[in-house]
């Protein structure tokens, strides 16, 4: 059975890969809408591209509302932007929620509406040209055809998805990513081994995407420990922008599964950083889908040398499954009531929160059956000393 893959139009990897790609953005228009939040204005990054857009001669308006994971307010906010500067193109400028921000406006900004009207639906349309500067190691928005954003009045984390969300231009520039704090620098490296990992165990899993997703996974148990110890490590650095773009295109390509389904509606609800909830899930998430898979797992285990000769599959894969919990408590991160969620207000929602979880459809990329009644169990799994 034939098998469909895509990735960004152009990637430029690597130091000074912000100047090379000046002649990418000449051809993509005249006036470009730069998406970011304040944070990049505030350490200097923003300046170092308007710098280069300015050598260039290309005009540019910067939209820096994107204060937190992106919203509908955001967007429209981010819409307004670009038709009030009559912007033709844009670039992103951050972590995931700007990139994921500047495909939402590119999107209505060529088929109108609002961006809830697009849940559930494949975005067309003819749309403007798109480039994407990650600032983290982590997302991997920069290679995807998706986009999340919330929906404020149904306080839902909306994916949506569409060939054309696919950035025409990637620059991965580790320069970007050395300003990243050690608890960012954690949720988002934490983020790009969810990508990998459910990729690689996803049923929609080719050949093309297992090669990205091992590759990412072993740069990941291999780096990012540096990278959240020593942030000036340059080398952990530039291996953590390629894993998070390798793992990027590995779950464009086949899907994330359980973990994100059930970490969305965390977010939504409860406003805790994606990489953060996705990283309170893993253990659960992946130990209850590893009897479904216990070869791929244990391939894993092998990737980042955790298993020993003569190990059986199953002994493989739980091999790997404690190397992943034990990775998460290196970095440090917090359970559900450690970061301040109350137990009885996280159970009043529970059930909202497994619709939603399964009304996504991750969960069903799960290389075995996930049912409600499973969410509900992994949810309340949370908790338990």
């Amino acid at each position: 059975m034939g098998r469909e893959f895509i990735m960004p139009g152009k990637i430029i990897s690597g130091s000074g890969a912000l100047e090379q790609a000046a002649e990418s953005f000449v051809k993509m228009g005249k006036h470009a809408l730069v998406v970011t939040d304040k944070s990049m204005r505030r350490l200097g990054n923003l300046d170092k591209v308007t710098a280069v857009l300015e050598e260039a001669g290309i005009g540019f308006s910067v939209y820096d509302g994107i204060n937190g994971e992106p919203t509908d307010v955001m967007i429209e906010a981010g819409l307004k932007c670009y038709v009030d500067n009559h912007c033709d193109f844009l670039i992103a400028l951050g972590g995931g929620s700007p990139i994921d921000s500047m495909k939402a406006v590119a999107a209505l900004s060529s088929n109108g509406g609002s961006i809830s009207d697009y849940m559930g639906k494949e975005i067309g349309g003819r749309m403007p040209s798109m480039a994407a500067i990650p600032t983290t190691a982590g997302t991997g928005s920069e290679a995807t055809k998706f986009t999340i954003i919330t929906d404020t009045n149904r306080e839902i984390k909306m994916l949506l998805k569409g060939d054309v969300l696919m950035p025409d231009v990637a620059v991965i520039d580790p320069r970007f990513t050395m300003t990243a704090p050690p608890k960012i620098t954690a949720a988002t490296g934490l983020d790009a081994l969810t990508h990998a990992v459910e990729a690689y165990t996803s049923v929609k899993a080719q050949p093309l995407t297992d090669v990205f997703a091992l590759s990412a996974v072993k740069r990941i148990f291999a780096n990012l420990p540096k990278a959240f110890r020593e942030g000036s490590d340059v080398r952990a650095r530039e291996e953590m922008s390629l894993a998070a773009l390798e793992a990027g295109i590995a779950f464009n390509n086949a899907s994330v599964t359980l973990v994100h389904g059930m970490s969305r509606p965390i977010g939504a609800l409860f406003h805790v950083p994606h990489g953060i909830s996705n990283a309170m899930l893993l253990k659960e998430c992946l130990g209850f889908a590893l009897d479904g898979a216990y070869e791929r797992f244990g391939r894993l285990g092998d990737a980042v040398s955790v298993t020993r000769e003569g190990q059986s599959d199953e002994e493989k894969a739980r091999a790997f499954l404690d190397a992943v919990a034990a990775i998460c408590e290196e970095l440090e991160i917090p359970t559900l009531a450690e970061y301040g969620i109350e137990k009885e207000k996280f159970t009043a929602v529970m059930n909202k929160m497994a619709d939603d979880a399964l009304a996504s459809g991750s969960p069903s990329n799960t290389i075995k059956t996930v049912s409600k009644a499973d969410i509900l169990e992994i949810y309340g799994k949370l908790w338990q000393e």
